[in-house]
């Protein structure tokens, strides 16, 4: 049985994370323990190892393992398949009907899931639920800039045409609707993006909680990781992927691909202030705003 506020039940959740070799121990630790320490916690949680782990990572997932036996699970694979196979793996073995993801090194606020479950309980119609994330340093643990998305299934599916429109750090998923589209590709990167866009092109009803409920981390390589030809290539990928769907038009395809390769060709601080100015809502422009205020 899940909580119940006021007339509201909320239902039962699982966590899903995967994690790999390259996950810093300590980030972890403090992304595991956010999500089992949740005002409403999980009823659940499903921990799939990407390959075989570090002595120290091992060593974590087994304590959490340990100190919430009744719900914590944790699937090995021998090798690492990528992001998108081994969130199918843990869709398959997740017990509740809704699923809540979480990335191996960011941190949910106490509230996420409780908030969540809530809307999904006042309107058992949506099938994809996310919010808005803040970027924070992870050497100063400084708020660097706040993501917004879309609010509504209109505006989501308009903002879809060039973006995802939900925080992939964010997202929590109804299983019966994921699970019936095929799930995640098996793409490496990007993967996220094309499974949203998949989800609302097969009638997946989406919401995104205008609030930060999750902090994502960054640090002196994300930039890089975004500018990289790796990421390049991945970006362009799905968005072909998406256009061949039929779920966008060529200028929608165009204009997205023609801005990242000019963010791989131009240089790095670039590519940083673009990021700030464009595509996400810096802390430093809401200082100056509350200082204009006063």
């Amino acid at each position: 049985m899940g909580l119940k506020i006021g007339k509201y039940e909320l239902p039962e959740y699982s966590v899903l994370m995967s994690v790999y070799d390259q996950e810093l121990p300590e980030n972890l630790n403090e992304s595991l323990e956010s999500m089992l320490m949740q005002s409403y916690p999980p009823s659940d949680f499903v921990l799939v190892c990407d390959g075989k782990l570090t002595n120290e990572l091992n060593i974590i997932a087994k304590s959490f393992q340990d100190e919430f036996k009744t719900i914590f699970r944790i699937i090995q694979i021998d090798e690492n398949v990528g992001v998108g196979k081994a969130y199918n793996i843990g869709i398959e073995a997740c017990r509740c009907d809704y699923i809540v993801k979480m990335d191996s090194d960011d941190i949910s606020m106490p509230n996420r899931c409780l908030k969540q479950m809530a809307l999904f309980a006042i309107k058992p119609e949506l099938d994809i639920v996310g919010t808005f994330v803040e970027e924070f340093d992870s050497e100063t643990d400084k708020t660097v800039a706040v993501k917004k998305v879309p609010i509504l299934q209109d505006e989501i599916l308009t903002y879809s045409r060039r973006r995802n429109p939900f925080n992939r750090q964010t997202v929590a998923i109804r299983k019966e609707k994921a699970v019936s589209i095929g799930g995640y590709s098996d793409m490496k990167l990007c993967e996220d993006y094309e499974f949203s866009a998949r989800m609302l092109r097969n009638g997946a009803i989406g919401q995104n909680i205008p609030e930060v409920l999750v902090r994502y981390r960054i640090n002196e390589n994300t930039i890089d990781i975004r500018k990289s030809w790796k990421h390049t290539k991945a970006f362009i990928h799905v968005r072909w992927i998406i256009f061949r769907a039929g779920d966008t038009g060529l200028r929608d395809l165009f204009i997205p691909c023609a801005t990242q390769l000019a963010l791989f060709i131009l240089p790095r601080r670039f590519t940083a202030w673009f990021y700030r100015k464009f595509l996400r809502h810096s802390e430093e422009k809401k200082q100056a705003k509350q200082k204009n205020k006063k």
